[in-house]
């Protein structure tokens, strides 16, 4: 769980007025919500029980205002440091420290800094160091001439015991004015701008791997604009250039940039105008191209990071806000072909029962055998509900299990539940402290039968970035993107609550204020003592200090307490306020609670005291305490006749679930082993830029079948109302309409394979319009095991 800023003794609060443009908040909202977050108030609680202090901040905004101020405070911190170290070296004029205070931004502090950093010996401190640097400042001298140099090196050189040749001496003080130039941090960010706006990425293959075949085969001779490339393109790029398919580069044409530089260094001697033209093009081709290419890099890297998190953090709270299916007693099934599939039974708390394996399907098939396994846990176990994984064997083993329910189960319900990341909680440290003595596949099952009853709860055991919801997860900033996952699933959890009574360790710990010790030590307590009857109980944990209790226990719930508010996320702090308003309403607590009849009479300016919002929040809470945010669970059905990729054909209209989603569209699975992709473009009858404008993870859709490629197992599907006329789709379905006609083979569009969970994307531009074309490039190979 992410923990705030610590206390700094810098004066934060001149930074408020650029924090309130930045963020369009009011000064006011600022100030407060920085002076809780300094208080150790974790955001989700700031968000719900802070409003009145905020002025009904939510969790978006307070996390913009702390992530700004983190990184002032690391300027501001980073200004200091080098104001010191100039300062030591005697050079730190008026205006230098000026220009240094009103640096905005990291990148124009190290420019200002970098004349003064200390550097390695260089061409032209070698050049300083054998006595040049008057003859470079000769040579920038307004009347100076060839003549001028000559004599000036004459002089020079008659007293040295080892004379330097007039091109040496010229190359030396060439050096130091090269060096000079590359430091001017003006012409820096002026050049740097050029390359954002004028620049270009290329990629070639490397001498190894060109001519070859390989997953990067379409960026071997590659090349669009800076300001053009996509960021999931740039991240391919960069993972090809790091496996070393690829030579990847930001460059500028050299003419522009010599243009520039010249431009802004003014006038120049010009009887020495060979000579300067010299310490341009070097200043460009040796100091500045090379380092200005790598803050380029470094700026495409950064704001491909921040976009890639962005959508893995949305797909990861649309996961785990999936609607949950509630206490009830659940059959597990983890299937597979050769090693059989592992059933487990856990019960209405998600407690672990039972456990085996079948072997319903090829190549044993011991279907009668199978029959009797679930006869006897459904009359032993009461059995409810049949949670079948969707990896391998999936569809064979669901086929069986419905096949057992219509025929002599008939209230046995059957569904499919996505395991994506179950092998990984299986072989965790959690899975293995939560069950030490059952095999891996065995815990895999389980956590196929949680996730039904509660998803949330089973996938905050895995780290988030294994989950599968994410695109290029393994070449972004590693440290970012953990910040943000956490912080996204730290948001759902308190989102949503959790029973103070059946929580895991894993859940507990991602609760406001509590952190990894103090969740074991919640459960260790609630093992030996039994369950909590009271949040005030809380207390008796050891590590639960007052102020941890203020964070944690309005997100915690006692369904069946004795205190009826603690069912609800009324926070503790408020129950005097509530029994207040009841007694006014001659009403006790629990009767006030659900009593809509009673609390649409409130006089709310009585209690105005307290605050607009905390108001508010609470009628709500009481009129419906301890509901459950996330939607209704609904089951997806697959269409039975259609159960591999083989069975799959244009023009067919089927169920399906979105498993994914990315930048360049959505992957939807039909239940046939194989998500199908559906472009951009084909996700809605209108035009979209961003897929989840208009699809959610885990939400149920109809899927038009626009192309099948067997031999590279994709699938091409739409989700338009009706496909285009000239789509694949209805050219399927018009041929269907008219058998007569002899059907012309169509070749598939060769495209190279691209690498699992990374997306192809076209040479020039994200999209190019035509969905055949796109569709050639873009489609990914996505398996489920």
């Amino acid at each position: 769980m992410e923990g705030t800023t610590p206390k700094t003794e810098l004066d934060w609060s001149v930074w408020i007025p650029q924090l309130s443009s930045e963020t369009s908040t009011r000064f006011e909202q600022v100030r407060a919500a920085l002076e809780l977050l300094l208080a150790d108030n974790t955001i989700p609680f700031i968000a719900r029980y802070r409003k009145e202090a905020t002025g009904g901040l939510d969790e978006v905004q307070i996390a913009e205002i702390f992530d700004r101020f983190q990184y002032l405070r690391d300027l501001e911190e980073r200004r200091q440091s080098i104001l010191k170290s100039i300062q030591e070296q005697g050079k730190l004029t008026p205006e230098l420290e000026q220009a240094l205070r009103q640096a905005n931004t990291k990148q124009v502090l190290e420019d200002l800094y970098l004349p003064y950093k200390p550097k390695r010996r260089t061409r032209a401190l070698i050049a300083r160091e054998k006595g040049l640097e008057p003859l470079a400042e000769l040579m920038g001298e307004a009347g100076s001439t060839p003549q001028t140099l000559s004599d000036w090196i004459s002089a020079f050189t008659q007293g040295q015991e080892e004379p330097l040749s007039p091109e040496e001496a010229l190359r030396g003080a060439r050096d130091i004015w090269a060096e000079r130039v590359s430091e001017d941090a003006a012409l820096r960010a002026l050049l740097r701008e050029r390359l954002h706006k004028e620049g270009v990425v290329r990629s070639r293959a490397t001498s190894e791997h060109e001519g070859k075949p390989s997953k990067f085969e379409q960026y071997y001779d590659f090349s669009e604009k800076v300001v053009a490339i996509a960021p999931h393109r740039y991240l391919a790029m960069r993972r090809g250039e790091k496996e070393g398919v690829l030579r990847l580069r930001v460059e500028m044409e050299e003419l522009r940039a010599l243009g520039a530089i010249r431009s802004h260094w003014g006038r120049t001697p010009e009887a020495l105008s060979e000579q300067w033209d010299q310490i341009f093009g070097d200043s460009w081709n040796r100091l500045l191209a090379p380092t200005l290419e790598t803050d380029v890099r470094v700026d495409l890297k950064m704001k491909a990071d921040e976009v890639s998190i962005d959508m893995f953090s949305r797909n990861l709270r649309q996961l785990l806000l999936q609607p949950p299916g509630g206490a009830r007693m659940v059959l597990g099934l983890d299937p597979g072909f050769r090693t059989g599939t592992k059933w487990v039974v856990i019960d209405q708390t998600g407690k672990f029962l039972e456990h085996g394996v079948i072997f319903p399907v090829e190549p044993k098939k011991q279907v009668e055998e199978s029959r009797g396994v679930l006869r006897d846990l459904i009359a032993r176990h009461g059995v409810e509900l049949v949670a079948v994984g969707n990896g391998t064997a999936s569809r064979e083993v669901f086929q069986f299990a419905r096949d057992f329910s219509r025929e002599e189960a008939p209230g046995l319900q059957v569904l499919m539940v996505n395991e994506s990341g179950a092998s990984v909680y299986s072989a965790s440290a959690v899975a293995r402290e939560e069950f030490p003595d059952l095999d891996l596949t065995v815990r895999g099952a389980v956590s196929i039968a949680r996730r039904y009853q509660d998803p949330l709860a089973e996938l905050v055991k895995i780290e988030p970035k294994s989950i599968g919801v994410g695109q290029y997860q393994h070449d972004v900033h590693q440290t970012r993107l953990k910040q943000s996952l956490d912080r996204t699933v730290e948001s759902c959890v308190n989102f949503v609550g959790v029973d103070l009574n059946r929580a895991s360790a894993p859940l507990l710990s991602y609760v406001s204020g509590v952190s990894g010790n103090l969740a074991r030590r919640i459960v260790e307590h609630r093992n030996t003592h039994g369950a909590f009857a009271t949040r005030n109980g809380l207390l008796d944990v050891s590590g639960m200090g007052p102020k941890t209790f203020e964070q944690a226990a309005g997100f915690l719930r006692i369904p069946d307490g004795t205190h009826p508010l603690d069912r609800s996320a009324v926070h503790p702090e408020n129950y005097p306020l509530v029994e207040k308003i009841a007694e006014e309403a001659g009403l006790s607590v629990a009767e006030l609670i659900g009593n809509e009849s009673a609390l649409s009479k409130i006089d709310l300016s009585r209690y105005s005291q307290a605050g607009e919002f905390t108001v508010q929040d609470i009628l709500e809470e009481l009129r419906k305490p301890g509901r459950d945010p996330r939607e209704e669970h609904q089951d997806v059905q697959f269409d039975d006749s259609v159960q591999e990729l083989s069975d799959l054909k244009p023009g067919m209209r089927l169920n399906g679930v979105v498993t994914n989603i990315t930048h360049f569209g959505a992957f939807v699975d039909l239940g046939v082993h194989q998500d199908g992709l559906v472009h951009i473009s084909q996700l809605s009858d209108k035009f979209i830029k961003d897929p989840m404008e208009v699809v959610t993870v885990g939400q149920q859709v109809q899927a038009w079948v626009m192309e099948v490629d067997q031999e590279r197992k994709r699938i091409a599907l739409s989700l338009k109302s009706q496909p285009s006329a000239d789509s694949p789709a209805q050219e399927g379905a018009e041929k269907r309409r008219r058998p007569e006609k002899k059907q012309e083979k169509r070749r598939p569009r060769k495209s190279p394979r691209p690498e699992k969970g990374q997306e192809p994307s076209t040479p020039k531009s994200q999209a190019t319009g035509n969905f055949q074309q796109d569709m050639a490039l873009l489609m990914a190979k996505f398996n489920r095991k």
